[in-house]
């Protein structure tokens, strides 16, 4: 349960997010299911995102993953949400009929424009998750704060 560091940061940013297929569809089944897997821990990799746990249900999916401070929570999920509905489009032609509504027009970082479809739904949730509660912050606040402190009554 210690601390993650950076170069010139030490961290505890953990999070518990869940996003889910279009329509709630039950699709994160048999091969989709270990390719999406494989595609989020890819994402991860790449980003220094650390999964502390996490669970795919034929609906949904659920990680408790650590974030370093660099990168923000809606960068992530829009990265692994993203990749992982192309590519699982291209590699699965099933899905690929299943989702034939709602095509959109969009542009890729390097600028490419192409036709996509959405295979996850458009939001998603996210918590977090820390060794201290508000309270003990309130408290410690309580106890340090000066005139020139970020109080609303100084």
């Amino acid at each position: 349960m210690g601390c993650s560091k950076g170069c010139h940061t030490t961290f505890h940013h953990r999070y518990h997010i869940v996003w889910a297929p279009k329509y709630r569809y039950k699709v994160l089944i048999g091969d989709v299911r270990l390719r999406v897997r494989e595609i989020i821990r890819q994402v991860c990799e790449e980003l220094g995102v650390t999964i502390i746990n996490g669970a795919l249900s034929r609906d949904h999916v659920h990680m408790f993953v650590e974030i370093p401070p660099h990168i923000s929570v809606s960068d992530f999920v829009r990265r692994a949400k993203g990749r992982s509905s192309r590519k699982i489009q291209q590699e699965f032609e099933h899905i690929r009929k299943r989702y034939w509504g709602q095509r959109f027009w969009g542009q890729r970082f390097w600028g490419q424009r192409f036709w996509g479809q959405r295979f996850w739904g458009r939001g998603y949730f996210s918590t977090t998750a820390g060794n201290i509660t508000e309270d003990i912050i309130m408290g410690y606040l309580d106890r340090h704060i000066r005139k020139d402190g970020f109080s609303p009554s100084a």
